[in-house]
């Protein structure tokens, strides 16, 4: 009764607001026991960076106080900033020999900065046999600047947080989806394309395994900019614009354009213009990994955050690139039960908090 476990407690940031997801276990199920959110001011976090410290304290202040919690220790996320790559060390070391060598001789050779400057971490992937018949490790090898990483912990300590832990938003989108991802073979990729505001980190995933990430920037707030000046409205932080907008799926003309037969309406036109971008975007990620892996597939486009809450885009990136595409749905991957209904256009976007809050049940 004196020991009680620590909330599985999830926070993450993003430029327009903050987002509290609190998991609990019922037995082999999940509940979601408090989902809470507070907007950002803008100028106080742009691209991963927290910009305004105080300001961004007293948003998570704001953000406990509206959550009625006070946990003990809060999981949180860096996007698309985290160098990650996969590398192969001897099998015969131990698991201190192994530390030193991954996280000083190797990351020396792979991260491109001086190692002094990064936080570093890694995870064991399992063994293989290499060319020479040589029984190795596969290490999943990972590092951030400090100058990204300690803005983060001194934040949230002084909102009165311990952050237990710090990863990529990649990480926890996998989490999330784990056992949507277990569907697909060792020869099988999953690409998944989390449309944010500023931008969209697209993560190529093989066996629950990040092997290609790049971020391209293009987001919700790009979208939207375009609509507003086609449809001369002021800018506007908030995406319900976006919210209305269905996009259409027809045949692209000749020369691959957005300009689409029967389109006519100057948003439409405008908004088609900044997805095809994206597209082109995708494209050349999709083919730049699959360059560089042999025997090697994209079997589906799995679509989160909260611009894959815009109706059709699923269908309209199918046709587009010839790949299957779905919107992911993390409540009912993981069977979470919520106290309160969250609407399915809203599911998407909370994919990443939820899949914080699942590292601390």
């Amino acid at each position: 009764m004196f020991n009680r476990k620590p909330l599985g407690v999830g926070i993450e940031l993003t430029p327009e607001r903050i987002n509290l997801a609190h998991l609990r276990k019922q037995g082999s199920q999940l509940k979601l026991e408090n989902l809470t959110s507070v907007e950002l001011g803008e100028g106080i976090y742009q691209e991963g960076e927290i910009i305004d410290p105080p300001a961004m304290i007293d948003a998570l202040q704001e953000l406990l106080a509206a959550s009625n919690l006070r946990p003990r220790q809060v999981s949180s996320a860096i996007p698309g900033r985290a160098i990650a790559k996969i590398i192969p060390v001897p099998a015969e070391l131990d698991d201190n020999e192994l530390r030193e060598m991954v996280l000083n001789q190797e990351a020396n050779l792979y991260l491109p900065f001086p190692r002094e400057e990064a936080d570093v971490d890694y995870q064991k992937l399992g063994y293989f046999v290499d060319e020479d018949g040589i029984e190795k490790i596969r290490v999943l090898l990972v590092g951030v600047r400090k100058e990204l990483t300690d803005p983060y912990v001194e934040v949230f300590q002084q909102a009165g947080l311990t952050l237990h832990s710090l990863e990529t938003s990649s990480f926890a989108l996998i989490r999330a989806m784990r056992e949507q991802l277990r569907q697909f073979t060792s020869q099988e990729a999953a690409a998944l394309v989390d449309i944010q505001f500023e931008n969209t980190e697209i993560s190529i995933v093989v066996d629950g395994v990040p092997h290609f990430s790049r971020t391209v920037p293009t987001g919700t707030w790009q979208i939207q900019n375009a609509l507003s000046r086609a449809m001369n409205l002021p800018p506007s932080r908030h995406s319900d614009l976006l919210q209305g907008i269905t996009v259409p799926v027809q045949a692209m003309d000749t020369v691959g354009s957005p300009q689409m037969a029967g389109v006519n309406n100057p948003g439409t036109i405008a908004m088609l213009r900044v997805l095809g971008e994206l597209c082109d975007e995708l494209r050349r990620s999709i083919d730049f990994y699959l360059n560089q892996e042999e025997n090697m597939e994209i079997a589906q486009l799995l679509l989160a955050g909260p611009g894959a809450s815009i109706r059709q885009l699923d269908d309209f990136l199918s046709q587009r690139l010839a790949i299957p595409t779905s919107t992911i749905d993390p409540f009912t991957v993981l069977g979470l039960k919520a106290g309160e209904e969250v609407a399915e256009s809203q599911r998407s976007g909370l994919a990443t908090v939820i899949g914080l809050a699942l590292r601390e049940v």
